[in-house]
C-alpha cells in the first residue's frame, strides 16, 4: 500500500518543516507541532492491526533503479508492525515528555530535525524489502543518532559518544552491505521476500557462510552486543529523551529486528544458533555483570540495556534451532523461544523507556544522577517512586510486571534447550542455564540499586544540587503511560500474544505457518516447573548479594582499566590518528611540485605500466582523417609557446606565452569548425589572462628557484614521460574503438530533441539532469559564498570549560 510509503516519509517531510515553522511560533511550541507526526503515525499504523493479524501482508512497489533490480518497496507483516508501533509510540511519548524535559533556551528546532531524521529512517528499515533500500536507511540511523547523541555538542564527552558511536555502527552497517551484496550475487535478488523462498538451493554457496557473518556484525553492532557494546554507555551523554528513545525502544533494537527478518534465511544454520545466542548470552552476562558497578544511575541503564538486548538476541539464536528440526514437536517447542524474544521486546521498551524517563526527571529537577548523593526521595517524590518502582521490578523479573511473563518464558526455553542433540552430550547445554541464572541474579541486584539506593534510606539534601520536590505533571505523563503498560500487559498478555505476537511469528518461521503450538498461550502461573525455582533462586540470592555489595563490591577493581575493551578502543584511536598524521606529514609538503610529481608517477605507473604490462599498445592510424598544412602551423605554434613558458624570465612573458597556448587552442577550434567551443575557449582565456595579469601584478618580485641538476633531469623525466602516456593512450583509445561511437547517435539530434545544434542539444536535453546538478553545484557554491559574506561573529559563548 502507498500509505507505508507515505508514513516513511512523513517524519522527513516534518523535518523539513519544522525551521520555517519554528520561525513562526514560540520555541516550546514546535514540540506540540512535533508530536502529531508520531501520534498520528501510530493510529494510523494501529488501524492495521486486526488486518495483520488476520495473517495480510501489504506490499507496496516504486519502481527505481530497474537495471540493478533496486527498487523501494515497502513491506507491511506482522514483524515489522511491531517495531513500526515501537517507534511511533514510543516517538510519542518521548517527544512528550520533551517538550517539559527541554529548556526553552536549547536549540528545540534542530532537535526535532534530528528527531525526525531518526524516526523516519527507522521506519524505512523496518519496511524496507529492498535490500539496498534498507542499507541507505540504516546508515541513516547511524547519522541522525550521531547527531542526536551531539546535540550538545559543545560538551566534549557529547562529541566523543557521537563519534564513538558513528565509528563502531558505521563500521558495522558496511560489513553488513558486503553481505547484502554477497546475497544478491548468490541470489540475484534484493528482495528479501524473493531470497527466504529460493534460500534453500544456496546454502552450499560459498557465499553464504561470509554473507552471514557480514550481516551479523552490522546487527551485532548497532544492537550492542560484546565486544561493540562499548559505544552505548557513551551515548548516554545525549538528552535524556533522546536515551530514552534511541537506547530503549528504536535505534538499538534495529540488530534484533536485522536479526530476526533474516532467520528465515539464516536460520537453520549451526553456525547461526552459535553465533547468535553465545553472543547473546555472553552479552546478557557481562551487562549485568557490568551495571552493578555503576554509580551513575544513566550509566546503570546504559549496561542494563546492553544485558537485556543480549537476553532477547540469545533467544533469537535459541529460537532459530527449529527451522534446523524441520516441522516437529520438538521444532514447535524450540521456536517459543523466538516468542520470548519478540515478547520481552516489548516488554523491555516499557519498562526501560519508564525508567530512562525517571532518571531524567531526577537529573532535571535535583541536577544529579549520581546514586551516591541521592536516598530517601520517595517520600519527596512519589509518583516518580512509583513509576520507578513498576520499571525496576519488571526489568527484575518480578510479578505483577510484564517482565516477569517473559523472563520466566526465557528461563523455560534457556532449560528446554539443553534438550537439544547437539548440546545434550557436551558442557554448552548447561552453561546456558547457569550464566543466564547468573545474569538475571546480577540483574535483580542492579534493580534493586534504582529503588532503594535512590528512593529509600537517608535523605541527603545537602548533597543535591536543588531542593528535592516532584516533577511537574507534564513530565510523568510520558513515563506513567508505560507504566501503565507495564501493568496492563501483565494482566492481559494474550491480547499483544494474538494481535501483534502471532503475526510476527508467521513472519520469522514463514514454514510453519499455521502449525499449532507455535504461538503459546502465556500465563503468570506454569505450575512448579524449573523456570519457578530458578526465580525464586534469583530473588533470595539476588536479595543477599545486594545487602552485602559492599563486601564482594572490590571484585571491580581487580582488573586494571587499561585491560578493558574502551581502552582497547581509545589506543586503537589514538594509533590510527598519530598513524595518519605521520603519513599525511610524509606527502603533503606544501610544495605544489611535489604534489604534482605524485599524480603524474602514479599516473605513469599505473596507466603506463598497465598499457605495456598487459600489451595493449597498438596504434592504428589507418582510420584518421589527414591532417592539414593549417593545422601542423597551429600545432607547432602550440608546443612552441608551451616549451618556450619553461623558459621565460618573467610572469608577464609567461602569461603571455600561455595566452598564446590558449588562443591557439581556440583557432583550431575554428580551423575544425566548432565556432561554438572556440568561442568559448577565447572568453575563458580573455578572463584568465586579465586575471592572472591583476593578480600577479600585487604579487613579489619573481625569482625563479635554482634547482639541482640531478632535480631538473628527474623532473624532465616525468614530464617526458607523462606526455608520452597521455599521447600513446589518446593514440591506444583512437585506434581500438570497441563499440561504435556515440556521436551516431547525437547527430540525430534534430529529430529526438528538436534541436538543430548538437552541442546545445545535449547540454540542454540528453544530460539534462548533469546539466541540472551542475547548475545546482553551483547554486550551493553561492549560497556558501553568501552566507560567509553574512555570517558575523555570535556575541557571548556556550561553557566550553570540558573541551
Amino acid at each position: 500500500m502507498l500509505i507505508i510509503t507515505i508514513a516513511i516519509f512523513a517524519p522527513f517531510l516534518a523535518a523539513v518543516l519544522v525551521p520555517f515553522i519554528y520561525k513562526q511560533i514560540p520555541n516550546r511550541n514546535i514540540g506540540w507541532f512535533v508530536l502529531l507526526v508520531p501520534l498520528l503515525l501510530f493510529l494510523l499504523l494501529s488501524s492495521f492491526i486486526p488486518n495483520v493479524a488476520s495473517g495480510n501482508v501489504y506490499i507496496h512497489t516504486i519502481q527505481w533503479i530497474e537495471s540493478a533490480g533496486i527498487h523501494f518497496t515497502t513491506y507491511l507483516d506482522g514483524l515489522s508492525l511491531i517495531f513500526s508501533l515501537l517507534i511511533t509510540g514510543v516517538g510519542t511519548l518521548v517527544i512528550l515528555y520533551s517538550i517539559y524535559y527541554l529548556s526553552e533556551r536549547e536549540s528545540l528546532g534542530r532537535f526535532y530535525v534530528y528527531l525526525l531524521l531518526f524516526m523516519g529512517a527507522m521506519l524505512g528499515v523496518v519496511f524496507s524489502d529492498n535490500l539496498m533500500v534498507l542499507y541507505v536507511f540504516w546508515e541513516l540511523t547511524s547519522i541522525s543518532s550521531f547527531l542526536l547523541i551531539a546535540f550538545w555538542y559543545y560538551r566534549k564527552k557529547s562529541r566523543y559518544g557521537a563519534q564513538k558511536s558513528m565509528l563502531i555502527t558505521v563500521t558495522g552497517g558496511v560489513g553488513m552491505l558486503a553481505g547484502f551484496i554477497m546475497l544478491f550475487v548468490m541470489t540475484g535478488s534484493y528482495s528479501v521476500r524473493e531470497i527466504i523462498s529460493s534460500i534453500g538451493q544456496y546454502t552450499d554457496d560459498s557465499l553464504f557462510m561470509p554473507a552471514m557473518a557480514l550481516i551479523l556484525l552490522g546487527a551485532f553492532t548497532k544492537s550492542a552486543q560484546f565486544p561493540f557494546h562499548i559505544w552505548l554507555p557513551d551515548a548516554m551523554e545525549a538528552p535524556t529523551p533522546v536515551s530514552a528513545y534511541l537506547h530503549s525502544a528504536t535505534m538499538v533494537k534495529a540488530g534484533i529486528y536485522l536479526v530476526a527478518r533474516f532467520t528465515p534465511i539464516f536460520g537453520g544454520e549451526m553456525v547461526w544458533f552459535y553465533a547468535v545466542s553465545c553472543v547473546g548470552i555472553f552479552t546478557l552476562f557481562w551487562g549485568s555483570f557490568n551495571a552493578v558497578k555503576q554509580t551513575d544511575l544513566k550509566a546503570l541503564l546504559a549496561y542494563s540495556t546492553i544485558s537485556q538486548l543480549g537476553l532477547i538476541m540469545c533467544l533469537l539464536g535459541l529460537g532459530s534451532i527449529g527451522l534446523r528440526e524441520g516441522y516437529s514437536a520438538n521444532a514447535i517447542l524450540y521456536t517459543q523461544a523466538t516468542f520470548a524474544a519478540l515478547f520481552h521486546l516489548i516488554n523491555h521498551s516499557t519498562f526501560k523507556g519508564a525508567l530512562f524517563m525517571v532518571v531524567g526527571i531526577l537529573d532535571h529537577e535535583l541536577g544529579t544522577r549520581d546514586i551516591r548523593r541521592l536516598g530517601g526521595l520517595m517520600s519527596f517524590m512519589p509518583a516518580t517512586f512509583t513509576i520507578a518502582l513498576i520499571g525496576s521490578f519488571s526489568m527484575a523479573g518480578l510479578p505483577p510486571f510484564n517482565g516477569f511473563l517473559s523472563k520466566e518464558m526465557f528461563f523455560e526455553a534457556i532449560v528446554s534447550i539443553r534438550n537439544l542433540d547437539i548440546l545434550s552430550t557436551g558442557m554448552l547445554g548447561s552453561m546456558f542455564p547457569v550464566v543466564a541464572w547468573i545474569a538475571s541474579v546480577l540483574t535483580f541486584v542492579y534493580s534493586v540499586i534504582i529503588v532503594f539506593q535512590t528512593f529509600l534510606g537517608q535523605h541527603h539534601p545537602t548533597r543535591l544540587d536543588r531542593k528535592a520536590h516532584e516533577a511537574p505533571i507534564g513530565m510523568l505523563i510520558a513515563p506513567s503511560i508505560l507504566a501503565v503498560l507495564v501493568l496492563g500487559i501483565f494482566f492481559f498478555p494474550n491480547v499483544i500474544g494474538s494481535y501483534l505476537l502471532r503475526p510476527a511469528m508467521m513472519a520469522v518461521f514463514p514454514a510453519f505457518e499455521g502449525a499449532p503450538g507455535l504461538v503459546p498461550e502465556i500465563s503468570a502461573w506454569h505450575g512448579f516447573n524449573p523456570a519457578l525455582w530458578m526465580t525464586v533462586g534469583v530473588v533470595v540470592v539476588g536479595t543477599l548479594l545486594y545487602f552485602s555489595l559492599r563486601y564482594w563490591k572490590g571484585i571491580y577493581n581487580i582488573a586494571p582499566m587499561r585491560w578493558s575493551l574502551d581502552s582497547l578502543y581509545n589506543s586503537l584511536l589514538i594509533r590510527t590518528e598519530l598513524g595518519a598524521s605521520v603519513l599525511t606529514r610524509s606527502y603533503m609538503t606544501g610544495y605544489l611540485r611535489d604534489y604534482f610529481t605524485y599524480i603524474f608517477i602514479f599516473f605513469i605507473v599505473v596507466v603506463g605500466g598497465g598499457l605495456f604490462w598487459t600489451g595493449q599498445v597498438t596504434i592504428d592510424l589507418s582510420n584518421d582523417a589527414s591532417i592539414t598544412i593549417n593545422e601542423y602551423i597551429i600545432v607547432c605554434v602550440m608546443m612552441v609557446a608551451a616549451v618556450a613558458i619553461l623558459f621565460a624570465k618573467s610572469r608577464t612573458s609567461a602569461i603571455i606565452l600561455n595566452g598564446v597556448l590558449g588562443y591557439s587552442i581556440a583557432i583550431l577550434f575554428v580551423v575544425l569548425r566548432a565556432p561554438d567551443l572556440a568561442l568559448t575557449q577565447i572568453i575563458v582565456e580573455t578572463v584568465t589572462t586579465a586575471l592572472f595579469l591583476l593578480c600577479f601584478y600585487f604579487l613579489p618580485e619573481w625569482k625563479k628557484e635554482k634547482s639541482l641538476w640531478t632535480t631538473k633531469i628527474i623532473n624532465g623525466m616525468i614530464a617526458i614521460s607523462m606526455g608520452t602516456v597521455v599521447t600513446v593512450l589518446g593514440l591506444v583509445v583512437q585506434g581500438n574503438k570497441m563499440f561504435e561511437s556515440i556521436s551516431v547517435y547525437f547527430e540525430n539530434a534534430y529529430d529526438l530533441a528538436g534541436g538543430s545544434n548538437i552541442v546545445n542539444t545535449i547540454l540542454g536535453d540528453f544530460r539534462a539532469f548533469d546539466t541540472m546538478l551542475e547548475v545546482v553545484v553551483l547554486f550551493l557554491a553561492g549560497i556558501g559564498v553568501f552566507a560567509l559574506i553574512k555570517l558575523k561573529a555570535g556575541k557571548g559563548g556556550r561553557d566550553v570549560e570540558d573541551q
